[in-house]
């Protein structure tokens, strides 16, 4: 398999070619023992097929792991199932990893309603998202799109979540879900991590599993949510990711509420001709979503990172409470896996821009309106 090959000067076994090309959107999967550099279209095969050769691991059947050589005394230790503290409730959800064709500048004519410029060439691609589904997976009950479902709940509560591994047979491989903010037993930690991996971190083709989450005080806020299995940074950078949303107990939902995942589509990626810089999966003003307020509502605007860039979250007319401080900000900086909240009163109408400021994101298609009446 290309990519695979070590020498002594490449322990990584990638090469130097490898690593340059990385500026232009590839990245490194490493996948049962084997480094593929995801680096041009047709790569992502290389990478689905080396994910769907992971075995099961023995620890992945049943709760504790199995026994592996060398294996320390953590690895056999015993988790319960939490329940909700006292005033709480379970929240529960059923959701299936799938495949969509999905567009990422879907309004026609295709074009960038910012600056009034046509974009030209193919925008559809085979993408991994997160459905939402009915009480047992009788049926959908949300749309197969990207980000995948928001999921909510309070301090206090647990998010029980059913997951289901639909991927067609062509792409079937082990996924998981694994979140951020809440607090797991290493079962639903929803991570694949080889031999030592417990009951959640391999939903194998076909399979389900239930996981079950903590929602604690310090777990306020909003959070991604993403796959973790064999095949995790692809998946990933290909839809396989959402959004959670933990409020204080008994805590008014804001009017206005929004997760907005800002991430590249690439060629490796997308097997299409150029880089798309998004915002949930869309690129450019008019595709990317487009958010509406009104004068005097709570509006909150959640922004996370759900790629291997930086960025920075700006909305043109506004200001908010920089990480909950006394200090303001109308521009904040925003790593991979973080999330910025900008929550105001809405007290400026007009139509707005809100984009990444780092430039060549900006201009490549992180960008969209936010329109406030009176």
């Amino acid at each position: 398999m290309a990519g695979t090959k070590r020498t002594d000067s490449d322990p990584s076994g990638v090469g130097r070619r490898g690593f340059l090309a990385a500026g232009a959107g590839a990245f490194l999967c490493t996948i049962g023992g084997e480094n593929i550099l995801v680096g041009k279209p047709g790569d992502a095969a290389k990478a689905d097929a080396a994910a769907a050769r992971v075995k099961r691991p023995a620890g992945a059947k049943s709760r504790p792991a199995a026994t592996v050589p060398g294996a320390d005394p953590v690895d056999q230790l015993r988790f319960g199932t939490p329940t909700p503290q006292p005033g709480g409730r379970t929240r529960e959800y059923w959701i299936q990893a799938t495949a969509v064709v999905w567009d990422i500048m879907p309004n026609r004519p295709r074009r960038d309603y910012w600056h009034g410029m046509p974009v030209a060439g193919p925008t559809n691609f085979r993408a991994f998202v997160y459905q939402e589904m009915t009480e047992g997976f009788a049926d959908t009950k949300g749309p197969a799109a990207m980000p995948g479902p928001t999921l909510h709940c309070e301090v206090g509560d647990v998010l029980k979540v059913h997951v289901r591994n639909a991927l067609p047979d062509k792409y079937a491989q082990a996924i998981t879900m694994h979140p951020h903010g809440v607090r797991y037993t290493p079962d639903y930690d929803g991570s694949y991590i080889g031999d030592f991996t417990r009951a959640g971190g391999f939903i194998g083709p076909g399979e389900e599993f239930t996981y079950t989450w903590e929602a604690l005080p310090e777990s306020v806020g909003a959070w991604p949510y993403h796959d973790h299995g064999p095949n995790h940074t692809l998946n990933t950078m290909r839809g396989l990711y959402g959004g959670i949303i933990i409020r204080p107990k008994g805590a008014p939902k804001p009017d206005v509420e929004k997760m907005l995942f800002f991430h590249s589509l690439s060629p490796p990626t997308t097997g299409l001709t150029r880089v798309f810089q998004c915002i949930n999966g869309r690129a450019y003003a008019g595709n990317t979503p487009t958010i509406r307020a009104k004068a005097g509502q709570d509006v909150a605007l959640h922004a996370i990172g759900m790629d291997d860039n930086f960025h920075d979250f700006h909305i043109h007319g506004h200001r908010w409470h920089k990480d909950g401080g006394s200090f303001m900000t109308d521009c904040q900086s925003l790593g991979p896996g973080e999330t910025v909240t900008a929550r105001f009163v809405e007290d400026n109408p007009g139509r707005w821009l809100y984009h990444c400021h780092v430039f060549s994101h900006q201009d490549n298609g992180m960008a969209g309106f936010y329109l406030v009446t009176r």
